[in-house]
Parts: C-alpha cells; sequence; structure tokens
C-alpha cells in the first residue's frame, strides 16, 4: 500500500513536468475557450500553493505583511499571459465569474456565522463531547465547514476546559473542519466550484453519504474510546459532579438563521450571472447590521480571515487556469486511470495543498481522461451519467484528506491558534501527522478506499 501511494504521488507531481499535445475534439475546445497552454505558465500556481503551505511557519511576519503583492502579481502574470500572448480573454472571464460565486458565497456564510453565538455550560461528559462532534458534522454542510468550526470551536473549549486534551482538538479538526463536510456544495469550498461546474446540488449526497456516514462513525467511535480512557481517570467526585451538571447549550443571534436560510436559498439562483451573489451580499449585510455588537465581540468576530481568503484565492483562481487547461488535454499522460487512484492522488495532494484548486484539476483531469470538458453541460451530464465514480472519489478525496495536516483546509490552522490560544498544548506539524493521521485518518480513508473505490 506504501508503495502503491508514493508512485500515485510521484505521478501526481509529473503534471508539473510533462508536456504533450491536445487530446480533446477542437470543436470541444473552442467552446469552452480551452486552448494549449505552456506546461511553465504552470509554475506560478505552484510558487503561490507553496508559498501559502510554507511561508506561515517560517516567514510568518513576512508573509503577513506580503502575501497580497505575492497572490496578485502571480496572478497578473497569468491575465497577462492569456491576454496578450494567448488572446483568451473569454476564459480568464469564465474563471472571474466563478472567483466572484465563490467568494461571495463563503463570505456570506462567514458573516452569517459571526452572528451567531453558542453558549455551552457545564463540563462535557465523553458522550456530551461526542454528540457536539456529531452535531458539528452535520450543520458543517449547513454553514461550512469553516463556519461549523468558527461556531462552535470556542464552546467545545469551554465546556471541555477541566480537562482539555490534544486529542479534543484534533478530532474537532478531523471531523468538524473537513470529513463533515462531505455532503453539499456548501460543506467545502472544493464541492462549491464543482457545482459551479455543473454538478447538481444534491447529487453529491446522493453519491457520498454512505462512505461519509462510516468515516464520521469511525472518527466518532475513535473519539468516544480516546476521550472515555481520559474520563474515567478523573476521580470519582469530580466524574460525578460532571455527569450531574451536564451540558446546557444556548444559542444567541438566532434572527440570522433567516439570512442563513436566505443564503441557502440563493445558492438555487443560477440564472442571470449576479442574481445569486446580490442576494447572498444583502443577507450578509443585513445580518452585519442586525447582529447585536456583544454576539460579534463573544465570537471575536473580525474581517481578516475572509480577507485574506479573499485576496489569496484571487491569485489561486487566476494561477490554476493554466494547469486546468493543461490537465484537460494532457491528462492521458499523469498515468492515472482508475477512481481509486483519483481518490488517492486528489487526497493526498489536498492533504499539503489547497484542497479547491486541487480538487479543480483532478476533475479537469479525470473528464480530459475520458476526451471530455469539465465546462461543457453535454460532456457534464455525460460523465455524471457514465464516469460519476470519478467525480466522487476526487470529492471524497479532496474533502477527507484536508484534515491529514494543518494546512490541509482552512478551517484547521485556526481552529490549532484558537486552541493554543486558549492554553492547549497542540502537536506540532510532523506530531500531527504521526500521531493522529497515520494512526486514526489513514486506516479509515484506506477503508473507504476498499469498500467504495478498490
Amino acid at each position: 500500500m506504501i508503495r502503491l501511494l508514493s508512485v500515485w504521488w510521484k505521478r501526481c507531481w509529473q503534471l508539473l513536468l510533462l508536456t504533450g499535445a491536445a487530446t480533446l475534439p477542437v470543436g470541444a475546445q473552442d467552446e469552452v475557450h480551452i486552448l494549449p497552454v505552456s506546461p511553465v505558465m504552470i509554475l506560478p500556481f505552484v510558487l503561490l500553493l507553496a508559498a501559502i503551505a510554507v511561508m506561515p511557519f517560517f516567514q510568518k511576519k513576512w508573509w503577513e505583511k506580503n502575501y497580497p503583492a505575492v497572490s496578485f502579481s502571480l496572478g497578473a502574470l497569468i491575465v497577462l499571459y492569456y491576454t496578450l500572448a494567448l488572446h483568451n480573454v473569454p476564459r480568464l472571464l469564465e474563471t472571474g465569474q466563478e472567483y466572484v460565486s465563490f467568494i461571495v458565497l463563503i463570505s456570506s456564510l462567514f458573516v452569517v456565522s459571526g452572528g451567531i453565538h453558542f453558549k455551552i455550560r457545564g463540563r462535557a461528559t465523553p458522550l456530551g463531547n461526542v454528540l457536539l462532534l456529531a452535531f458539528g458534522a452535520v450543520i458543517a454542510n449547513i454553514v461550512g465547514t469553516t463556519g461549523a468550526s468558527m461556531l462552535l470551536i470556542r464552546p467545545y473549549l469551554r465546556v471541555n476546559k477541566y480537562r482539555i486534551k490534544a486529542h479534543h482538538i484534533v478530532f474537532f479538526i478531523f471531523i468538524v473542519s473537513n470529513v463533515g463536510g462531505a455532503l453539499t456544495p456548501i460543506g467545502d469550498p472544493p464541492l462549491f466550484l464543482g457545482y459551479l461546474k455543473g454538478i447538481p446540488f444534491f447529487w453529491i449526497g446522493e453519491k457520498t453519504w454512505l462512505p461519509w456516514l462510516f468515516a464520521v462513525v469511525s472518527l466518532l467511535s475513535m473519539f468516544a474510546i480516546l476521550d472515555y480512557r481520559q474520563f474515567r481517570h478523573l476521580s470519582e467526585q469530580t466524574q460525578k459532579a460532571v455527569e450531574r451538571t451536564g451540558e446546557e447549550p444556548r444559542v444567541e443571534g438566532v434572527p440570522n438563521l433567516g439570512f442563513l436560510i436566505a443564503i441557502l436559498a440563493a445558492v438555487f439562483i443560477e440564472h442571470p450571472f449576479g442574481a445569486r451573489e446580490v442576494v447572498m451580499v444583502l443577507a450578509a449585510v443585513g445580518s452585519y447590521y442586525t447582529t447585536k455588537k456583544s454576539v460579534h465581540e463573544k465570537n471575536e468576530f473580525n474581517f481578516e480571515p475572509i480577507k485574506e481568503v479573499t485576496i489569496l484565492f484571487a491569485g489561486i483562481f487566476a494561477t490554476m487556469i493554466p494547469a486546468l487547461d493543461w490537465l484537460t488535454l494532457n491528462s492521458r499522460m499523469l498515468g492515472l486511470e482508475t477512481p481509486g487512484q483519483y481518490y488517492w492522488g486528489s487526497g493526498l495532494l489536498s492533504s499539503f495543498l489547497d484542497n479547491a484548486p486541487t480538487y479543480l484539476n483532478f476533475l479537469a483531469a479525470a473528464f480530459g481522461l475520458h476526451g471530455m470538458v469539465v465546462e461543457n453541460p453535454a460532456h457534464m451530464a455525460k460523465f455524471l451519467s457514465d464516469h460519476w465514480q470519478y467525480i466522487q472519489a476526487v470529492s471524497l478525496g479532496s474533502v477527507f484528506f484536508g484534515a491529514c495536516t494543518y494546512i490541509g483546509n482552512g478551517p484547521n490552522f485556526m481552529v490549532k491558534s484558537i486552541a493554543e490560544h486558549s492554553g492547549v498544548a497542540m502537536p506540532s506539524f510532523l506530531g500531527y501527522i504521526v500521531r493522529f493521521t497515520f494512526a486514526y485518518l489513514l486506516p479509515v480513508y484506506a477503508i473507504v478506499w476498499f469498500l467504495f473505490f478498490r
């Protein structure tokens, strides 16, 4: 198994090194404005993802000051290339529309979830923790993994403060910040990008609910065993006091649920472009200005996280265009052919790179493997009918494996930072992988592969 994963990892990275002729019909390329590109133009995409993954750890202050310049500069190179060299402005406009839709959804959910405050009194029992994590896995599909993480991490820390350990936070990252959001396009950014490409909203849940249920239940079971072992080492008097007190959840900012419903309803507006986004923006503005200041203060709400996402994804969306186009035209050269290989391939890269562009790259590769273009509606309909296992595999790989490292998905590092500020001793980058990813996550993911993609 380890040898196979190593081979697949190397093949995934070959997309950055190989060149080749286009394999799609010319008519299909012209219809969606896909033209042959130089593989050299994939380099800005690689550099940006590498900077996002590495710089916050090694040059944090420099990165916090200069990441806008890095993102915009690398993105501008691609805009100039497509404008002046390829004369393919329509391709830029298509991606621009997807970027606007993506950012508006993420931002509106961020603002509305910031106006809802969960307060849980008492001290958590192992059963209480399991129920809270299960609840987080479900609502991650409604407010997104970022929204669910930000809503629940602070109350989760408070009720476990009397016995908080690293495993509490790591399994929160596993379940709430990643695996939980695999059922809807709202759950995790990669799936919303797939929705924008034409994958029906409820199709994802229909094809992923069983692997999702298996993974969530497996992780919850592992967590329950760990948490119960820790809990039983407390004094009998403390255990009885905790069980007698229980948890008393309360919710502030309930009117924001109405704004949340408006955003969810707007997702289904497809035409004209801009109508969906206007509804979401109005809901976010209404939420922000009607929410009590005290609720925002309790949630420590500010716009800095969404500002960073907006700037970085501007660069990501621009720089990934050549990578997507090259993959569409040359995907057969990757050597990945089966859904199982796409599951591991998209998963391994999503462990260390942003899972949204990784998802789009492997989705484009899967379509190209069958001589199709992901942006073509007719091709999408046929692919959903004849080759749907590839979309299922890339969706699960991109969402699930984002939990493998602190940098695999956006909420991971935010949750880690909040926990450390609360006094939790979190494992190092490698410690997280060795102690938890290898021990708990990968066995579950291997069983998912065996059951659904072997």
